[in-house]
């Protein structure tokens, strides 16, 4: 039986609990519908909501102390130092619990700044609700201080924008958010809350009785599970690809004894390689930038592809070659949980509208008369993933004192399996990509939207929902100073991620698209950076640096200690020549190649 709200939270003030203000609404509502965390930065325009979030934690206290056999948590605000920060973290939150992340900012520029996590929510398809505040409806379309219209600034990135304008409707609105950041395909919504709507004072009347969000999903008709099975059936060279939002542990485990029972092929989406078990005997590899060219052979030599989840946007379908558009050369089924995205760039063979966890329940139950065997075609795509991921040439000699590739290895011997790592964007991402194997679901955060400064954001995220798990981040220098000042949210929440700077003093992933367009021409990508571990220091944690390989298998293992028993954050600066671009070519190779 799902949970209602009968009665507001107990009030520790001298009003009485018969009354509710807007912005002690918008608090019962989230609590309502099971927010143990909001991530945001204070502003005045909803002064009134953080008052209600200090009289629910005072309310909790009492409860806890009336009743010691049940101790409840109040919702903690974590505050950050930039709202695109705040952005970042909830979006994370949700990608990590497959609840809406909740994120609070004021008007304006902090409406602005936190936009950059909304367009990641939605192109990846993560729950999110960002509550803004805004002026009063009194001040509404004079363009009042910091005033904007949020529908029209958020309508081409968010699945819903609305304003609520009464208090008495502030339950309706949580609701109907929560139900559409987390039905269908998930994604971000945006809620404006006018600065005297959160001080109406609502009577106990008014306020309605709610039900807890449920989520809806669209299911398989057994009529498309039948074609489907009779298109695999047939198949020479099938391959199923995984991305997408909306998935659950028991979905990834539905897929993966699917792929079992049938000999089946997997590989995964851009920057959803944790949907699948990266050491399963029919895990193939990612498909993204950087994609293995043996791989995306077969991809084009395939005679049908499943893609369940993904978009089939152009990362995935590498600029959309892989898979021509409309009409593919393979026959394709693709499932997507939005009816709309389906037939939005390719003609499939085979649409099917369903969640995740609906087709995978599906597919494990599906029965196969298969007229060929796939057996030898996984294993060969398997030892071609296996030798993708060995030292690669560009380390044959000794020309680098660090190597890249031997760090990610120390990691893989020195971490747990459910360890979390997280990026943000840029070149040196491609060494975690391509290198490291990822475990269960989930333990990769990355943007799919390929936005610079998610990598620190996301782990703090990560670490502070689940603070049992390691989490490694891996960020460029470009990128560490973008949202890197989220350190000190890290230490102030005692918070011990372990954070990678990857420093070659550039933007190297432009960098590398200048030499390749515009070789010897360099403008615009040289970096001076500063003394990062004497940074992470100063912001209440440990750094150090290395600039050889030997150096960094101690150096991981004194973070890993000291994160452990500090509960602060540890950087380990990497140093090493901006030549060293990728894992195939260097700087000068491009260089030398644009230039025949």
């Amino acid at each position: 039986m799902m949970p209602t709200l009968s009665s507001p939270m107990p009030s520790s003030s001298n009003q009485s609990s018969a009354m509710r203000t807007g912005g002690q609404l918008i608090v019962d509502a989230l609590h309502l519908h099971g927010v143990d965390t909001i991530f945001g930065v204070p502003g005045e325009s909803y002064l009134a909501v953080l008052d209600a979030l200090h009289e629910h934690k005072i309310a909790h206290e009492h409860l806890n102390n009336a009743n010691h056999d049940s101790i409840q948590k109040p919702i903690r605000f974590i505050i950050t130092r930039q709202e695109g920060g705040a952005a970042y973290m909830a979006e994370a939150y949700g990608k990590l619990t497959g609840k809406p992340g909740i994120c609070f900012v004021t008007r304006g520029p902090g409406a602005t700044n936190a936009a950059i996590g909304v367009h990641t929510a939605y192109q990846d398809s993560t729950p999110m609700i960002l509550l803004v505040g805004q002026v009063g409806n009194d001040f509404v379309e004079r363009e009042a201080f910091q005033e904007i219209d949020y529908r029209r600034m958020f309508a081409p990135m968010a699945k819903w924008v609305a304003q609520i304008d009464r208090a008495n409707r502030v339950h309706e609105y949580i609701a109907r958010a929560f139900q559409v950041a987390t039905s269908g395909r998930p994604g971000p919504v945006i809620l404006a809350l006018p600065e005297d709507m959160l001080t109406q004072v609502v009577a106990s009347e008014q306020i309605p009785i709610m039900r807890h969000y449920r989520p809806v999903q669209a299911a398989p008709a057994p009529s498309q599970c039948e074609q489907l099975a009779q298109r695999l059936s047939q198949a020479k060279q099938p391959i199923i690809i995984l991305g997408g939002g909306g998935w659950t542990q028991e979905a990834c485990a539905n897929m993966a004894h699917f792929a079992t029972r049938w000999n089946l092929p997997i590989a995964c989406a851009f920057r959803f390689q944790d949907l699948f078990d990266n050491n399963h005997p029919n895990y193939i590899g990612d498909v993204g930038i950087g994609i293995n060219p043996r791989l995306a052979k077969r991809i084009r030599d395939a005679d049908l592809i499943i893609a369940i989840g993904p978009r089939l946007g152009e990362m995935t379908t590498g600029g959309y070659t892989l898979l021509t558009a409309p009409i593919p050369q393979q026959q394709l089924i693709h499932i997507h949980a939005d009816v709309l995205e389906l037939g939005r760039v390719y003609q499939a063979d085979l649409f099917i509208n369903s969640g995740m966890p609906q087709i995978a329940q599906a597919l494990r139950q599906l029965t196969l008369q298969p007229a060929h065997n796939w057996q030898e075609a996984v294993v060969t795509a398997r030892a071609e993933y296996e030798d993708f991921q060995r030292l690669p040439a560009v380390f044959n000699s000794n020309h680098y004192p660090l190597n890249l590739w031997e760090v990610v290895q120390e990691i893989r011997r020195q971490v747990p399996a459910d360890t979390i790592l997280t990026n943000g964007a840029g070149n040196h991402t491609t060494w975690a990509h391509r290198f490291y194997r990822y475990g269960k679901m989930r333990t990769q955060l990355a943007p799919t939207s390929g936005s610079m400064g998610y990598s620190i954001p996301s782990a703090i995220a990560a670490k502070i929902t689940a603070p049992e798990r390691c989490v490694i981040t891996f960020a460029g220098d470009g990128e560490f100073l973008m949202n890197g000042q989220e350190l000190a949210t890290a230490a102030q929440y005692n918070v011990g991620i372990i954070v990678l700077v990857f420093n070659n003093n550039a933007y190297g992933t432009i960098r590398m698209h200048q030499e390749r367009e515009f070789p010897t021409r360099q403008v615009g990508t040289e970096l001076h950076n500063p003394d990062f571990a004497a940074l992470a220091k100063a912001y209440g944690g440990t750094g150090e640096v290395v600039i050889n390989t030997a150096e960094f298998a101690p150096a991981l293992n004194r973070a890993l200690i000291y994160t452990q028993k500090n509960k602060r954050p540890a950087l380990i600066e990497l140093r090493y020549d901006a030549d060293l671009i990728t894992p195939n070519l260097t700087l000068h190779e491009i260089q030398a190649a644009a230039l025949k």
